[in-house]
């Protein structure tokens, strides 16, 4: 979990980093890179949730 939570502050560190630098210069590849990197980040969030939820209701017999 520690390792998510890290990886999550990084996420918002690069978003913010690229919504700040398009506001700077007008470029609009920093947008883009943002967006790119939320995008991945919510595919691998969802992905993390699903197998939290597979876990608690999987039942596997011993």
């Amino acid at each position: 979990m520690l390792i998510l939570r890290l990886l999550a502050v990084l996420v918002v560190i690069f978003v913010a980093g690229g919504v700040v630098a398009y506001l700077f210069t007008g470029d609009r590849k920093y947008i883009r890179f943002s967006w790119r990197v939320f995008r991945y980040a919510l595919i691998v969030a969802l992905l993390v949730f699903a197998l939290m939820i597979l876990e608690r209701v999987a039942v596997i017999p011993l």
